[in-house]
């Protein structure tokens, strides 16, 4: 996105522009920032929708593109300082993208760490590892991990109509808050 590593399927970033419309947020959580070409992106279409700001968190300290709505966080997405610092400093409508580690393990407590604070989607990335359909062998990841929350957790839905391209790294883990 503009000149940036996105390393995003360009289908799914669609969606996503979709959602900001529509939503309004005003904080998307970002976890796994890598060069910022995502953020950037997000911090994008914040400014074409006139509001919302984007938290992203990255353990690698790349440079990153600097945008007046992206606060870039180091450090481990999941750490209990960063999560209740991210709790303390957001509010309104609030939406998260989890893309950083994917083991199930790791997604699993981004997910237990985030869903409180998101008021409408709740988006897992690279659900499509672990043979769904991708990378038979990845083991236990994202998918696994969406699978298992939704098991235990009622407040969240998937969200199917955001698959309408028939193509999405995010297959099955559109997850919208109920009543959202």
């Amino acid at each position: 996105w503009m000149g940036i590593k996105t390393q995003k399927c360009p289908l799914d970033l669609w969606v996503y522009q979709e959602i900001i419309h529509e939503v309004r947020p005003d904080f998307i959580i970002e976890c796994g920032s890598l060069y910022g070409g995502s953020a950037l992106f997000l911090a994008s279409m914040c400014d074409l929708v006139g509001s919302g700001r984007v938290i992203s968190i990255d353990v690698m300290p790349y440079f990153r593109p600097k945008h007046r709505r992206i606060n870039y966080i180091l450090g481990d997405s999941t750490a209990p300082d960063i999560v209740e610092s991210i709790r303390k400093e957001i509010g309104g409508t609030v939406m998260a993208i989890l893309d950083s580690a994917h083991d199930k393990g790791h997604v699993l407590d981004e997910l237990w760490a985030y869903a409180p604070m998101v008021t409408s989607y709740l988006i897992v990335e690279d659900t499509n590892v672990n043979g769904h359909p991708v990378l038979p062998d990845f083991g236990p990841g994202p998918m696994e991990a969406v699978e298992q929350f939704l098991a235990e957790n009622d407040e969240f839905e998937r969200d199917e109509s955001r698959e309408k391209f028939l193509l999405s790294f995010n297959p099955g883990g559109w997850l919208r808050r109920r009543n959202a």
